[in-house]
């Protein structure tokens, strides 16, 4: 995967933490970018988390949450210390996190956000989410998730 590195999997190897690339070809034409994985890489759906960026109370917050669930916003928002939650616009996601829609990681982003993550995760030896790039997750343990976003754990999957 030489010259096909991304914020997130630099801060992994910088950070020495265990973890696995599992990468596939991504089509365009996928309506979720999650299932896409799933199917793709024959992964165990509820493994799988998505990464969703939220406006809380004007501030952006990232929300981590399986792919087969929905994200709460009212959970999101009360486990982030605000009131007010909506899906943030776009263009300000992409900005602030440093990747494209359908490629945006968890780890290693331009600015620091606040992250939550749903608390199904811990439950899990390992987890799946995107590694920076559309074709890309990454397999890590949950804990270290948990440490390197500096991450809220809170039921915000519907």
């Amino acid at each position: 995967m030489a010259g096909k590195g991304t914020p997130a999997t630099a801060l992994l190897a910088k950070q020495k933490v265990a973890h696995t690339l599992h990468a596939y070809d991504h089509d365009p034409r996928a309506e979720s970018y999650g299932l896409e994985a799933v199917e793709a890489l024959g992964l165990e759906r509820a493994r799988v988390f998505k990464t969703l960026v939220v406006e809380v109370d004007g501030r952006l917050v990232v929300g981590v949450v399986p792919v087969t669930g929905q994200l709460d916003l009212k959970a999101l928002a009360a486990a982030a210390g605000g009131k007010k939650a909506k899906m943030a616009d776009p263009a300000a996601a992409q900005r602030a996190t440093g990747y494209v829609l359908g490629g945006i990681s968890p780890l290693g982003h331009r600015s620091r956000l606040a992250v939550v993550i749903d608390a199904s995760a811990p439950t899990f030896e390992t987890v799946f989410c995107s590694a920076g790039r559309r074709g890309l997750e990454v397999e890590l343990a949950p804990a270290e998730l948990i440490r390197l976003t500096g991450a809220v754990v809170a039921p915000i999957a519907a």
